[in-house]
C-alpha cells in the first residue's frame, strides 16, 4: 500500500540545519522508494536511493549517511544483514537506522534491535510517523554528536596533558640525577676506617641529603639533613644547603674556619648550626624547615663532636655487638629565630661504628602502620651485625622492604656509616 504524502506538517523544502541531512532510502520496490524520496525532500532532506542492501553499502562508503531507512525484507542482503554490516563500518559520527517491516512480533522486533537498528516503521508508513521517528532521531544524533565532540576534547586534553606529564617526568628524572650527583662519593676509604653513604628518594626528588667533607687534616666532617615536605621546592633547598657545606670548596663551608697558621679546622658544631638557623630565617624566602646531625671526627683518636638539631639519634654499635643510641634531640632549623643548639661528644673505640639516618628509617610503617622506631632499628642493627660497608646500607633496605611490606617507602631514606678501626699499629 503506497505511502501517502503529509498535507497537514509544513516543511521547507530549502536547505536544512539540523542534525539529519543526508538520508538513504534503500528498498528493492521503486515504489517505494519513490514515495518516500519525494516526502524526505519536501522536507528538505539530501536523499540517495539504493535498491539492494550492496548497493546501499557502497553508497554508504562513499558518503555517510545521517538516516538509513531500509526495508526490512528485500532479495538478496535483507534490511536486517545491511544493518548488521553497516554498523560494523567505521565511523566517527553515528548514524541513525530505521527499519521498515511489516512484522510485528516482538521476538523479530527484539532480533533488529540486537542487530543494531535504532528503530522501526511498520508498511505502509504513515509519512507524519515517519517525521515523528526522524525527529526523535536528531535529537539522539545531536546528543551523540555532542557527546563525540566531548570525547575528542577530553581526549586532545588527555593527550596534552599526557605530553605535559612526560615532559615533567622527564625533567624530574634529570633532577634526580642532580641530586644524586651531590652525593658525589657513595663510598670512601680512610685510614682510619671505611665511610659509606645510602640516599633514597621517595619519589624522583626529596628533601634528604647526606655528605662528608675533609675538615683541616685531623677531621672528617659528617652531615645528614632533612628538609621538610617532598618534591622540587624541598631538593631545591637540600641544593642550596649543600652549598653550604661544600667538599670542593672549603673556603663557603660555613663549618670550617681558618686557624692562626691558615689551615681549616671544624668550627664548634652547635655554633654552625645556629648560623644555619639565622641564615635560613634572614635570607631564605621559604616556609621549609629542616633537621640536621653535623659531626666532626678526630681521625687518630676516633673522638666526635656532634650536634643534633631535630634528627634522629645517631645509633653507635660498638665493636661488643651493644648499640647506643645517642644525642640531645634538638630543635629543627629554620622554624624559629634565637634558639640554642646543644653538643655532645661521644668516642668510638677500634671496632666501633656509628649510623646516621634520617626518620625516613625510624619513622618507616609496617603492615599495621607501627613505625619501625629505635627498637626496631636497634634489632635491625643486631641482625647486620656481621656485614660491612655498603653492603650493611643496602642490607637495611631489604629489611626495610620486609618490614614495610613494599619498596615504596612513604619517605626518603638516607644513612651514613662510618666504621672506625683507629690507625693502623706502627
Amino acid at each position: 500500500m503506497p505511502s501517502t504524502l503529509p498535507n497537514t506538517l509544513n516543511f521547507s523544502a530549502s536547505k536544512r540545519g539540523g542534525a539529519i541531512q543526508h538520508v538513504l532510502v534503500v528498498d528493492d520496490s521503486q515504489l517505494q522508494r519513490k514515495l518516500l524520496t519525494l516526502a524526505l525532500k519536501r522536507w528538505g532532506f539530501d536523499v540517495a536511493e539504493a535498491a539492494s542492501g550492496a548497493e546501499a553499502l557502497e553508497l554508504a562508503a562513499l558518503q555517510r549517511p545521517d538516516l538509513v531507512l531500509s526495508d526490512w525484507m528485500m532479495p538478496g542482503m535483507s534490511g536486517l544483514e545491511l544493518c548488521r554490516r553497516f554498523r560494523a563500518i567505521e565511523g566517527e559520527e553515528y548514524s541513525y537506522f530505521i527499519l521498515l517491516t511489516s512484522k510485528s512480533e516482538k521476538d523479530e522486533i527484539a532480533h533488529g534491535l540486537d542487530s543494531g537498528a535504532d528503530d522501526f516503521l511498520t508498511k505502509p508508513v504513515d509519512n507524519n510517523e515517519l517525521r515523528a521517528r526522524i525527529t526523535a532521531g536528531e535529537r539522539l544524533i545531536e546528543m551523540q554528536r555532542s557527546m563525540a565532540q566531548s570525547n575528542r576534547v577530553l581526549s586532545e586534553t588527555l593527550a596534552e596533558l599526557q605530553r605535559l606529564y612526560d615532559h615533567i617526568d622527564s625533567d624530574l628524572q634529570e633532577a634526580k640525577k642532580l641530586q644524586q650527583s651531590l652525593v658525589k662519593e657513595r663510598f670512601r676509604a680512610l685510614p682510619v676506617g671505611d665511610l659509606s653513604l645510602m640516599l633514597r628518594s621517595s619519589g624522583h626528588v626529596g628533601g634528604d641529603l647526606v655528605g662528608f667533607f675533609e675538615a683541616g687534616a685531623k677531621h672528617v666532617g659528617l652531615y645528614a639533613l632533612d628538609v621538610s615536605g617532598h618534591g622540587i621546592s624541598s631538593a631545591l633547598m637540600t641544593a642550596r644547603l649543600a652549598g653550604y657545606l661544600s667538599s670542593a670548596a672549603p673556603d663557603q663551608n660555613v663549618a670550617l674556619r681558618k686557624d692562626t697558621a691558615g689551615q681549616f679546622v671544624p668550627r664548634s658544631p652547635d655554633e654552625v648550626v645556629a648560623d644555619l638557623n639565622n641564615l635560613v630565617l634572614d635570607e631564605m624566602e621559604t616556609e621549609h624547615y629542616f633537621t640536621l646531625l653535623l659531626a666532626f671526627v678526630e681521625l687518630e683518636t676516633g673522638h666526635m663532636v656532634l650536634s643534633q638539631a631535630g634528627h634522629p639519634h645517631p645509633a653507635v654499635q660498638r665493636a661488643d655487638g651493644r648499640i647506643e643510641q645517642l644525642g640531645p634531640g634538638g630543635f629543627p632549623v629554620g622554624l624559629l629565630s634565637g634558639v640554642r643548639f646543644e653538643r655532645f661528644e661521644l668516642t668510638l673505640n677500634r671496632g666501633d661504628r656509628i649510623l646516621i639516618l634520617s626518620d625516613g628509617v625510624t619513622e618507616c610503617p609496617g603492615p599495621d602502620d607501627d613505625m619501625l622506631g629505635e627498637e626496631g632499628l636497634t634489632t635491625l642493627m643486631e641482625e647486620l651485625a656481621a656485614i660491612r660497608g655498603p653492603a650493611f646500607l643496602e642490607a637495611l633496605i631489604w629489611k626495610l622492604t620486609e618490614f614495610n611490606g613494599s619498596e615504596d617507602f612513604p619517605d626518603d631514606v638516607s644513612a651514613i656509616l662510618f666504621e672506625y678501626q683507629g690507625l693502623p699499629d706502627t
